[in-house]
C-alpha cells in the first residue's frame, strides 16, 4: 500500500476505511460483530493504517468496535474520531461544540477507543453558536496534554478553514467529494493546497452509486439512509445512471471495477488527498486498495473530470435538514 501526507506531517495509507457503515446508516449488517473486527484487521493486514469513526456512529458502538479490532495493532494505525454534535435519547440533537463538550468527548471517545491519543480529532460539523477559534482553542489545550495528535474539521467552508488554522494547525479536512459531489473544489481544495492541509473525502464511491452495484430498480431496506437522499429517488437515480455507465465502460476499458475508477481519478487530483470509502466486507477492502494500482492518462482524467457537468446529476446530496449542516 502506498501513503500518504496530510497536514502537520501525519502518514497515512493512501486509501483508508470508514468504519460508520459497520454501525449504521445502509440498514442491517449482513455480519457479525466479529465479522466486522475481522474486517477490521483484514484491512490492516493488507496495508490499510487509516480508520475513521465518530461517537455519533451507533451512538458509541461504532468507536468501541473500531477499538476492539485495532487494540491489538494499534502503534500500526491512526485512528480519527469526531466530536460536535449532541446526542439525545440515543439520536443526533443538534450541533454542540463547546469547550467543556469537546473535553467530555475526548475523554469518552479515548475510553471507547481504548487508547491514550487520538490521533485525528475532528470538529464534525460546525457549530454556529461557538466560534471556531474557540474550538480550535480547546483542541489545541488537547493536543498539549496529549491526548489528541491532529485537529480536524469536516464540511468547513475555505473561511472557517482559515480562522481555525490561525488559532491551531489544521491537518486535515474531511468533506464529501467524488466524481458527482464537486462542491470542495471551488474555494476549499485551493485553501487547503495554500495552507497545506490535507483533504479527507467521505463517500468516495457515491454511497454505493459509483461502484455500479445501485440502479433506479434497486430496493433499499428499512434503515438504510439513502431512502431519505434525493439523490437515491428512482427519478434521479435514473437520471444519474448515464454517469455511472461512462465510469463502468472505462473500468472495463481498464481492466478494473468502477469503484476503483472513481478512487483512481480522486487520488490523481492531488497526493494530499485520502479517500475512505466504506465497506463491510473484505473483498471490497482488497477492490478498493487495489484503486493504487490503476493508471489514468490524462486524456482519461479530463474526460472524467467533465463528466459531471457534461451529463449533469441530479438531486442533492443531503436532504434540507442535513444540508443545512454542511459549508459553513
Amino acid at each position: 500500500m502506498h501513503t500518504r501526507t496530510l497536514g502537520q506531517g501525519l502518514e497515512v495509507s493512501a486509501i483508508g476505511l470508514g468504519a460508520m457503515g459497520m454501525s449504521q446508516a445502509y440498514g442491517p449488517n449482513p455480519g457479525s460483530r466479529d465479522d466486522m473486527i475481522g474486517v477490521l484487521r483484514g484491512a490492516v493486514e493488507r496495508g490499510v493504517t487509516f480508520f475513521d469513526t465518530a461517537e455519533v456512529y451507533g451512538p458509541y458502538v461504532n468507536e468501541e468496535l473500531v477499538g476492539e479490532a485495532l487494540a491489538p495493532v494499534r502503534d500500526q494505525v491512526v485512528i480519527a474520531t469526531k466530536f460536535g454534535m449532541r446526542i439525545e435519547d440515543g439520536a443526533i440533537g443538534g450541533v454542540d461544540s463547546r469547550p467543556e463538550q469537546i473535553r467530555r468527548v475526548a475523554d469518552a471517545s479515548l475510553r471507547r477507543l481504548r487508547t491514550d491519543t487520538i490521533d485525528l480529532f475532528y470538529q464534525h460539523r460546525v457549530d454556529p453558536d461557538v466560534p471556531v477559534e474557540e474550538v480550535a482553542g480547546a483542541v489545541g489545550e488537547l493536543v498539549k496534554a496529549g491526548k489528541v495528535r491532529h485537529f480536524g474539521l469536516s464540511e468547513a467552508a475555505a473561511g472557517t478553514i482559515r480562522r481555525a488554522h490561525a488559532v491551531h494547525p489544521v491537518t486535515a479536512v474531511q468533506s464529501e467529494y467524488s466524481l458527482w459531489t464537486r462542491d470542495p473544489e471551488p474555494e476549499v481544495l485551493p485553501t487547503l493546497a495554500e495552507l497545506g492541509i490535507g483533504f479527507v473525502p467521505f463517500s468516495p464511491l457515491g454511497k454505493g452509486f459509483l461502484t455500479g452495484t445501485v440502479n433506479a430498480a434497486t430496493a433499499f431496506t428499512e434503515g438504510d439512509v439513502r431512502n431519505t437522499i434525493p439523490r437515491f429517488s428512482e427519478d434521479n437515480r435514473t437520471a444519474n445512471q448515464a454517469l455511472v455507465d461512462h465510469v463502468a465502460a472505462l473500468a472495463r476499458a481498464k481492466d478494473a471495477t468502477p469503484g476503483q475508477i472513481a478512487l483512481a481519478w480522486l487520488l490523481a487530483q492531488q497526493p494530499w488527498i485520502v479517500p475512505i470509502p466504506g465497506t463491510r466486507r473484505i473483498e471490497r477492502v482488497e477492490e478498493n486498495t487495489g484503486a493504487t494500482r490503476v493508471g489514468l492518462s490524462a486524456d482519461e482524467l479530463a474526460d472524467l473530470d467533465a463528466l459531471a457537468s457534461r451529463v449533469g446529476v441530479q438531486g442533492d446530496r443531503y436532504n434540507e435538514m442535513h444540508m443545512g449542516l454542511v459549508g459553513k
